[in-house]
């Protein structure tokens, strides 16, 4: 599985839309509305490069509103509520 950020900004009228829009795509998992540079941050897996490469540079700058993009591949994730969950079997309540 593949995991990317796309980082967005967004005509500040269409914040609301272009969120329900990226949402509805295949692939995006998640779309954060943040404070700071970006407006929006759309957390996308999918299974292969090509789908990922489709996605960003196909669909979701075909969403009218989004003025600039920076996207991140991520390689490695550490989670510390994967940890907790790793070294808790057996211990549940």
């Amino acid at each position: 599985m593949l995991t990317a950020f796309v980082l967005l900004s967004v005509e500040a009228a269409e914040v609301e839309r272009v969120a329900d829009a990226l949402a509805g795509l295949d692939g995006v998992a998640e779309v954060h509305s943040v404070a700071g540079r970006w407006d929006l941050v759309a957390v996308i897996r999918v299974t292969t490069n090509d789908r990922l490469a489709a996605l960003v540079t196909g669909e979701i700058r075909a969403v009218p509103g989004i003025t600039g993009s920076e996207t991140l591949i991520g390689f490695k994730v550490v989670s510390r509520h994967d940890l907790e969950r790793m070294f808790s079997i057996g211990l549940e309540e």
